[in-house]
């Protein structure tokens, strides 16, 4: 999955310059446009300040937070994927019963995090070089280096926390918290909060605006300090074991049926994504207002973003966008959900439970209860923060966040089909939601085919709030969502279990 998630990352951001010259063509409309975004405080708090007016500057303005969020991701993914959850499976202990050093898998996840956030420091620096070397360089450098940041950060809370599941979720608050900090920071003029983030340094660099060369050499000192600490951390414990440890159950089990177990296992994950939810909501939920401040008087830019969200009013539209996005980002919830149920197989935990008198597909049932009920949850709380900033009736918005959940379900359903009928390619719907999330988030900047944008489940969905409510579409899509369930769910009852 490396090559995929580089090329998705680097290519938004090596893909930008196209666009965005074509839609600020002239000096005067890029000068317009950052005083604009400058001035505006919401706008801010999404992308950072504008440090120039040229194409290769606004293309760092536009690209850099969420770029390097990318990064983050894509790296402690990989960390805590060959650390902990190898130690989790068992794998690392047969594999350090041999000739194999006891930092050697530390050394050889950093090594793979590294390899490839210099693919897409390299797909940046070469896909705008034309913009000028010396720019796509340290925008190259500053989107890699925060991966590399965060790499490092997931070394350390992997020897910390016994279980990958938790190793990831507390490498995510902390994105989570950096990408706050930066957020309150440049929306308040407020530069300590913004330097307390990594995502903040990353911006910083300044590409195309004066570089500030001497801000990359500080991410790798963040990164060698915090690997220090994870390699002196890996040699003080045994293999499966953590600084955290798990915190025992209660001498009886309280929990009586597979669809409880499911909640038991899946509740704190989704809690923490309905917080971010409703958070990121409260967010965006001011910026609406901006939106004009955005398009100003460009009438391509406008067109863009009634291209994403619909013909009905600049507000509408940017409502829409908002909340297409929030669909496309709660496909990743449904899609590790889902493959909860692949995590279980493969660990051997999911043996047990159905030696005793539970059925698979009862106890597929629980967690794929948990993964389609909690996309509404989700976006429920969405719909909760764009209200609560934007100060509007809240039936239209969460009308419209609801309706984003066929194409979600979609997506889920592909993933359950994938893990019952074919579990060693079941990775590969990370893949697919990264795909529809790249085609609805840039695919209408960079004007493609409608037959393109069509690809993902989220282009037939009505365009909520300000048009009419399309049932055709909806009820198509969750009879499809509901056709690859099925189909999963049959295949995976003839299949034999994976070790």
């Amino acid at each position: 999955m490396l090559p995929l998630w580089a090329l998705v990352t680097g290519g938004m951001v090596a893909g930008g310059a196209g666009p965005l010259g074509a839609l600020y063509d002239t000096p005067a409309e890029r000068a317009a446009l950052a005083a604009s975004m400058t001035a505006n405080s919401s706008m801010r708090s999404l992308y950072g300040p504008v440090f120039g007016d040229s194409t290769g500057a606004l293309v760092a303005w536009r690209y850099t937070t969420f770029a390097a969020v990318l990064a983050a991701v894509m790296s402690l993914i990989i960390v805590v994927r060959h650390t902990r959850e190898e130690e989790e499976t068992g794998r690392q202990e047969m594999l350090s019963a041999a000739r194999v050093g006891r930092r050697a898998p530390l050394t050889a996840a950093l090594l793979t995090a590294l390899v490839a956030d210099a693919a897409v420091a390299l797909i940046i620096t070469a896909g705008l070089a034309g913009e000028g070397t010396g720019g796509a360089l340290a925008l190259g450098l500053a989107v890699g280096g925060t991966g590399m940041v965060f790499a490092a950060v997931a070394a350390v809370v992997a020897q910390l926390t016994e279980s990958a599941r938790l190793a990831k979720g507390l490498t995510a608050t902390v994105l989570g918290l950096a990408f706050a900090l930066r957020a309150a920071g440049d929306a308040g003029d407020s530069p300590a909060l913004t330097w307390a983030s990594p995502i903040g340094w990353a911006q910083n660099v300044r590409a195309f605006a004066g570089e500030r060369w001497w801000v990359p050499p500080l991410m790798a000192a963040a990164a060698v300090v915090l690997g220090a600490v994870a390699y002196a951390l890996a040699g003080r414990r045994d293999v499966g074991m953590s600084f955290l440890p798990a915190r025992p159950g209660p001498a009886e089990g309280r929990i009586a049926t597979a669809g409880g177990l499911a909640w038991r296992l899946q509740r704190g994950s989704l809690l923490g994504w309905t917080l971010g939810f409703l958070a990121a909501g409260v967010i965006f939920g001011g910026m609406v207002e901006g939106a004009s401040d955005l398009v100003g008087d460009n009438d391509q830019a406008r067109r863009i973003f009634e291209r994403m969200g619909g013909q009905t009013g600049l507000e509408n539209a940017f409502l829409a966008t908002l909340t297409g996005l929030f669909g496309m980002v709660a496909a990743l919830w449904i899609v590790g959900s889902v493959l909860r149920l692949h995590g279980e197989e493969t660990s051997q935990r999911a043996e047990p439970v159905l030696a005793g008198p539970v059925g698979r597909l009862r106890w597929a049932a629980g967690h794929l209860a948990v993964a389609f009920g909690g996309t509404a949850v989700l976006m429920a709380a969405a719909a909760a923060g764009l209200t609560l900033a934007y100060g509007r009736d809240g039936a239209p918005v969460l009308g419209a966040a609801l309706a984003q959940l066929p194409a979600v379900w979609v997506l889920g359903g592909l993933t359950v089909l994938l893990y019952g009928a074919w579990p060693g390619a079941a990775v590969a719907a990370w893949g697919v939601a990264g795909l529809c999330l790249a085609l609805g988030w840039i695919g209408p900047a960079l004007d493609l085919p409608r037959a393109v944008l069509e690809l993902s489940p989220y282009a037939h969905l009505p365009k909520l709030p300000g048009t009419e409510m399309a049932w055709a579409p909806v009820a198509l899509l969750t009879g499809l969502a509901a056709a690859l369930v099925a189909a999963g769910l049959a295949g995976f009852r003839r299949r034999d279990l994976r070790s």
